[in-house]
């Protein structure tokens, strides 16, 4: 065998190297990618789910509060004469509620929601 034919076979081994080495960093590159997209499906449909089962919680609880907040009113304005005494009363005390809720706990309220859907993600 002569010089020029061990330096064709070897300069083909280098490229069939180096051919194998890029399918093997493409593969990686593709399955890095596959990971990430599966890992950020992964976080958004625990965030997603979590999320609609408080919101599920959320309309059962108001749901209840509706139904008290008329049964109260119509309690009310039987007592003080007229109904619509009744769903007057009640309206002032859920404004008032509002009130005290928005100036007193406005942004201890916007910190937990914040740090729930925080630890959500990154857990």
């Amino acid at each position: 065998m002569t010089f020029k034919q061990q330096k064709t076979i070897a300069m083909e081994d280098n490229t069939n190297l180096f051919e194998t080495l890029f399918a093997s960093a493409t593969d990686y590159s593709k399955t890095g990618f596959e990971l990430i997209k599966l890992k950020a499906l992964d976080k958004f449909s625990e965030v997603v789910s979590s999320l609609i089962s408080h919101y599920i919680v959320l309309i059962v609880i108001a749901s209840f509060t509706l139904f008290v907040s008329l049964g109260l009113a119509y309690w009310l304005g039987e007592i003080l004469g007229k109904i619509y005494f009744g769903f007057f009363a009640v309206a002032v005390l859920y404004g008032i509620s509002g009130l005290v809720i928005n100036f007193l706990f406005h942004k201890t309220i916007k910190r937990i929601v914040a740090d729930y859907l925080i630890k959500k993600v990154l857990k």
